[in-house]
Parts: structure tokens; sequence; C-alpha cells
């Protein structure tokens, strides 16, 4: 970093990943800003620098070399450790040299990161917090690939929350031949394909072939709403709010069907009697909600929102992108998968186009759509805009 640089930053203020300190503070409060750097999207601290005022205070060199060392042991001492870059930048203000200490702390790949202590911290605008709740705690597991949400097994669940029928139709297509065909019980092949374990289902195997999924995840919907207007904030509808209920196959359908059933036909030179076309790409409609069916975070207990405005859809999925993806990865068909095993269930009950692939399909066939990955909302969005009327 240069002096311009650095003169920037310090201008500007702290923020989630800047922090001021005037003198190192003792060793458990740097340790807890090092750990929510990392949990969170990494940042900068400047050792040096006045708070209160964003003056250049400067260190010493003897200061410099203290705090290096002091920084370097505290960050090995982390779980697990992190690794951390120092440099000094040196200006010249006021016909004198300040010395200010810059720590890099990288966003980590193995969270979550916690202090000597097993604290765990997330930065929250320029503030720390303290993390106690364990949905959040799992999904910095999940964020590391250490933990996978529709692979958990869910509490009070058993074998007769499933429905038989379905489960026997989907293995049926997957192999060709039913589980006794092949040889296995029902309770042999639920284990097989890992809907039923411990004796509980795992999430996956609730939301593809349960008998009411939503009776234990209520929260696991689509909530359908259709405005009049174009502010999300208003209180007219065209079409009753409603929760679209079901497993992931039937919310798809569900959805699609709302979809469908409220917005425009145009109508291009066919007969007055014909349908006509869909006002929007019909291919992009289905595999953005079935990215965001597939895809989304399974650790945030919220429904999807399918929203349909005068001049525009939205569909909003729970949870930001994961593990650094970012919106031009996914343009371009890299995949980070999050939901294993609802990827593999989906292969063969949904219009399922492959892995990554159904974002850049859906540009392909409307190249409008805008990709909103919300950091500090956690949730990504996706708007496409619907033809002005004349």
């Amino acid at each position: 970093m240069n002096v311009k640089e650095l003169l920037a930053i310090v201008s500007t203020g702290e923020t989630s990943k800047v922090q001021f300190k005037e003198e190192l503070p003792h060793r458990g409060s740097i340790a807890q800003e090092i750990v929510a750097m990392s949990n969170t999207l990494g940042g900068i601290i400047l050792i040096g620098v006045k708070k209160s005022t964003r003056e250049l205070i400067g260190l010493t060199a003897v200061q410099i070399e203290e705090y290096d060392k002091a920084v370097s042991e505290v960050a090995d001492n982390l779980k697990p450790p992190v690794y951390i870059a120092t440099e000094v930048v040196r200006t010249d203000q006021n016909k004198s040299s300040k010395n200010v200490l810059i720590i890099h702390v990288q966003e980590g790949i193995n969270k979550p990161y916690k202090t000597s202590k097993g604290e765990i911290y997330l930065k929250q605008g320029s503030n720390k917090r303290l993390l106690t709740d364990n949905a959040e705690i799992m999904r910095l597991f999940q964020h590391s690939g250490n933990l996978l949400a529709d692979e958990m097994e869910v509490f009070g669940t058993s074998i007769e929350d499933i429905d038989e029928s379905i489960f026997s139709d989907y293995f049926k297509k997957e192999f060709e031949k039913s589980y006794s065909e092949r040889g296995l019980t029902f309770e042999e092949a639920l284990r097989a394909k890992r809907v039923l374990r411990n004796n509980q289902l795992t999430l996956a195997g609730l939301l593809f072939f349960g008998k009411d999924p939503q009776m234990v995840k209520p929260a696991f919907t689509i909530k359908a709403v259709y405005y009049v207007g174009n502010d999300i904030e208003g209180n007219q509808y065209r079409n009753k709010p409603r929760d679209l209920t079901g497993t992931i196959p039937e919310l798809f359908e569900k959805g699609i069907n709302f979809l469908y059933n409220n917005l425009d036909f145009i109508q291009s030179g066919e007969s007055f009697n014909s349908q006509g076309k869909l006002e929007v790409s019909r291919i992009a409609l289905e595999e953005l909600l079935q990215n965001a069916l597939v895809h989304r975070d399974y650790f945030k207990n919220s429904p999807i929102r399918l929203l349909i405005f005068d001049n525009r859809i939205e569909i909003i999925s729970p949870g930001k992108l994961p593990n650094s993806l970012t919106v031009q990865d996914i343009k371009f068909g890299n995949p980070v998968i999050r939901n294993n095993q609802l990827v593999s269930f989906s292969t063969h009950t949904l219009p399922f186009s492959g892995l990554g692939s159904g974002v850049k399909r859906a540009i392909a066939e409307q190249p409008n759509i805008e990709l909103i990955n919300d950091f500090e909302g956690e949730q990504f969005k996706v708007i496409i805009p619907r033809p002005v009327k004349n």
C-alpha cells in the first residue's frame, strides 16, 4: 500500500473491512478483531491512527517491532491459526514522519475461526459481535464445506414421515428398477439414498419425499405475492399473498403455476384463440426457480420469496452466495455446490440442466436479468424486468 492509498482509506473512516487503532490493544481485543474479519469478508487494521479524529499518530520503530511480533503470536494462537500479512507505510505530514502498521486479514476458508478462549466473532458494520446462535455457527461451518445442511438429520422425524409412493417412483426413475427388484427393503433403500440416517430423515429426504415437509420445517415455503405497482412496501395486491407448501418438486410446480397464471401472454401473429408467448422467458423462470429451491441456504429459517410487480419479477433466496462465489462466477457457470443431496435428487425429479449451468442458461434466454448477491441482507436476489406496456 502506498501513502496515497493509505490516506484515502483513512479519510473514509472505519467500515466492516477497515479498523483504526491508536496503539495495539491488549491481545484479547486484537484476537477478537482478527477472528471477526476472518469469519466475515477480511479487512485491514491500521495501527497508529486515532479513531475519533482519523489523525495519523504514528508509531516508533520499537513499537512497530513489538506490535508486529505480538500480532503474529495472536494469529498463531487462534483456532484454527490465521495467516496475516503486515506492512509499514511511512508518511510525511506537517514536516514530520509518521509510521503506520497495517495488518492484512484475509477472509478465511476454514470458518468458523475462534479466539484462544473459543469465542466466535463476526463483523457487523464497523463493529463486531459475539456469535452465540447455533444456526449462525453452523452456517459458518457450511461456508467452509465442513457441514452440509441437506445431509443433516431432522430431529423428531422417522421413516413414518416418508411418502413411500413418491420415493418408490423416484427410485425406479433413477435405477430403472424398483428397490425390491434391486433386492432392498424400503428402509434399506432409504438408507442407501441417504434419506434415512440414524432412524431420522435427512433434510434432503424430508424436503423431497416427506408427507408434509412444512409440518416439521414450516419456514421452508415459497411466499408468493403479486403487488399493485412497483413498491415492495405497498399493501395492495392483485392476487392475495399465499404460502406455497409441499415437497421441492411440488413447490417448483406451484411456483411456476403462480408465475404463469399471473404474467401476461403476448400475441405475436398467432391466432386470436392461442395462448401466445409468455412475456418473459419460460426457460429463465424455470431455471431461476429451481436454482432458488435447490441452492438456497437451508440454515436460514426463512422462505423463498416470489414477487411480481408491474415492472419486474423478483425471486429472493435466503442466504448469500456460498464460499466466496461471485455473481460473475455463476454467470459463467462456475459452481460451488451448497446442497449436494438436493442437487442429486433434482437431476431425476426437476427439469434440471446440470451443475452450475442453470443461471448461465437463464441469462442466455433472458439477458436483462439482474443478479444481486446481498451480503448485508444475507440473501440472493434475481430481478427479471417485465416488458413495458403500451
